[in-house]
């Protein structure tokens, strides 16, 4: 969830509030209960329809069946919110390898921002949290400036010195209800038909329900914060916010509000081309040093995750870095064995990515040739930007003349996506660890951020820089 705004950023016309939640078990179960029902119907009625269709129109409908089967089943999530919904955002990073490209389209949906909740809703929780003689310390403003699945935030000012805040609040119940959640969100997708037969989807949800626990840890976020402002203190391209501990509990985070543009802002686009570039190349040298340095990777790429200061000067220009809750530890094993699979890409050695996909788990001993050329060349085709300008496996059309990469311009992550659907459709192929899976999805998160700046710049003595570090502390 992003955390704060800016008035300087237009903010998008907000949806409706939702006056309740559906917080007790019993009635969120009969809630998803009813979808299931209806889902059972649903698929009753396509499959005597299709019996007295022909081959071409039954692809079609089913198709359509599947877009409308996802459709309610989002439409439903959304409104109950919580850990389902969360849940649900999560299918639609793991639902690339396993179902219907129209049911991912449609569940990537609930990535957006949702209703808020109304006030006398969330307020309870700042009372349990912090006490009312804490919050009398503070005026907070009851229109929240952000609303996501699991929580929504508040600006706030401290009224003793005019410190502007900004206040984090958990939905009530969220936490209480995951398991019961998790338990009806799979019987419900098995219902729906969407998965492929024979799939084992109980560890997937296994690791859905791991990762909802650590996103409702709101102390767990706060620690990540802090870390993370302790890591980049010094360098004056990131801003971190403030934790306020007075503030903060296992259900409320309280921080410094960060002003900012949103990249997609008028401002941000009317920088200078070396500007833009500048930033473009901060967000891909944080993300480098995240992952290969400190095995600490923030893994939703959410452009109301960022947002930039615009300085007087380009030296002066910031990048504001806000909400932690989604931050993944990686074990260097991990990082050694993904390293091996970058640095064999870029200098296309098969037999390096084939020892690096082994190590994580990606492929097994013993796989098919035809299989692991295809899975080399996916790989390929996503360090594109990484490789030398001289072997001319760029296209001429992404690089300025000297060199540097035009993201603006690439479609790399279109290219990169084909290549990988292709893949996931092969027999040999599993679906991945949950840390590709999170990994890849901020990994694309920063292609996608320097193409909205526009950014020209060459990433390339970055990655190698980062890799060298990686084998030398491997030695």
């Amino acid at each position: 969830m992003s955390k704060q705004s800016d008035e300087s950023s237009p903010l998008p016309a907000r949806k409706p509030g939702m006056d309740r939640l559906k917080t007790r078990p019993f009635e969120r179960n009969l809630a998803l209960t009813k979808l299931g029902f209806g889902a059972g119907s649903s698929i009753v009625a396509h499959s005597i329809r299709n019996i007295f269709r022909g081959e071409v129109s039954r692809d079609e409908a089913n198709r359509e069946f599947y877009q409308r089967q996802a459709q309610v089943l989002a439409d439903e999530l959304g409104q109950l919110k919580g850990s389902v919904m969360k849940a649900g955002q999560m299918l639609s990073l793991y639902g690339q390898y396993f179902l219907p490209p129209e049911a991912v389209e449609v569940l990537s949906t609930l990535q957006d921002d949702t209703p808020a909740v109304s006030w006398q809703h969330v307020a309870p929780v700042l009372d349990r949290q912090l006490g009312r003689e804490r919050l009398r310390e503070l005026d907070i403003d009851e229109q929240p400036i952000a609303a996501a699945s699991l929580g929504q935030a508040h600006r706030a000012r401290r009224k003793r010195d005019g410190l502007e805040l900004v206040v984090k609040i958990q939905y009530p119940g969220v936490a209480d209800a995951i398991d019961s959640d998790i338990r009806t969100l799979s019987r419900l997708l098995l219902m729906s038909r969407l998965t492929p037969k024979g799939l084992d989807i109980g560890p997937i949800f296994a690791e859905l329900r791991e990762m909802l626990v650590q996103e409702v840890d709101y102390l767990a976020e706060r620690r990540f914060t802090e870390d993370f402002a302790r890591r980049l203190d010094g360098d004056r391209r990131y801003v971190v916010p403030t934790v306020l501990g007075e503030y903060s509990g296992a259900r409320v985070l309280t921080t410094t509000y960060e002003s900012g543009y949103s990249p997609r802002a008028a401002e941000v686009s009317a920088l200078p081309q070396p500007r833009r570039d500048r930033l473009g190349g901060a967000f891909i040298e944080l993300f480098v040093r995240e992952f290969f340095d400190w095995g600490l990777v923030q893994t939703d790429p959410h452009f109301g995750n960022y947002r930039v200061r615009i300085g007087d000067r380009a030296d002066d220009d910031r990048i504001v870095l806000l909400d932690f809750g989604a931050t993944r530890r990686f074990e260097r094993r991990f990082v050694a064995a993904y390293s091996c699979i970058v640095r064999g890409a870029i200098e296309q050695d098969h037999a390096l990515i084939e020892r690096g996909a082994t190590e994580i788990g990606l492929i097994e001993a013993g796989f098919p040739r035809p299989a692991m050329l295809a899975f080399a060349q996916m790989c390929e085709t996503i360090v594109e930007p990484f490789t030398d300008p001289a072997e001319q496996r760029i296209p001429k059309a992404l690089l300025t003349t000297d060199g540097a990469y035009r993201w603006g311009d690439s479609d790399l992550p279109m290219r990169a996506a084909q290549a990988g659907a292709k893949n996931a459709l092969s027999v040999h192929f599993r679906v991945p660890p949950r840390e590709i899976v999170f990994l890849h999805r901020r990994l694309a998160g920063v292609f996608i951020m320097l193409a909205q700046l526009g950014s020209q710049y060459s990433p390339r003595a970055a990655v190698l820089d980062a890799l060298s570090r990686v084998e030398v502390s491997n030695r």
